[in-house]
């Protein structure tokens, strides 16, 4: 089992959900969070003083699957959330131990 973690724009959210969905994606973990890359930031004007957004907003999503579907997941990731602009995000992948579903104890691939 993998769990992959993606960092996308936060309006390529929808798109994404959707493509793992048609693949097979049952469920996420979404979080809004804060960030920079590449990308570093900007700055802005604010009521006549000019400061600099260095964070920049994302969304984090993790999903946790099956090792046979982890090319699948990635590739449908990385189509829905391409905008071709700078700051797109990353994803990530890493190895999941163990997986348990609390209410029915179901544990492994089963748990997912």
């Amino acid at each position: 089992m993998k769990l992959i973690t993606a960092i996308i724009k936060p309006f390529k959210l929808d798109d994404a959900r959707e493509a793992l969905s048609e693949v097979g994606v049952t469920g996420m973990t979404v979080t809004e969070t804060k960030g920079f890359g590449r990308q570093k930031g900007h700055s802005e004007l604010y009521r006549g003083a000019e400061y600099v957004v260095d964070f920049l907003p994302k969304v984090k999503l993790e999903v946790a699957v099956a090792d046979d579907k982890v090319e699948e997941v990635l590739s449908t990731i990385t189509k829905a959330a391409n905008t071709g602009k700078i700051g797109d995000g990353k994803i990530f992948v890493i190895g999941l131990e163990e997986a348990i579903r609390i209410r029915t104890g179901e544990t492994g691939n089963e748990a997912l």
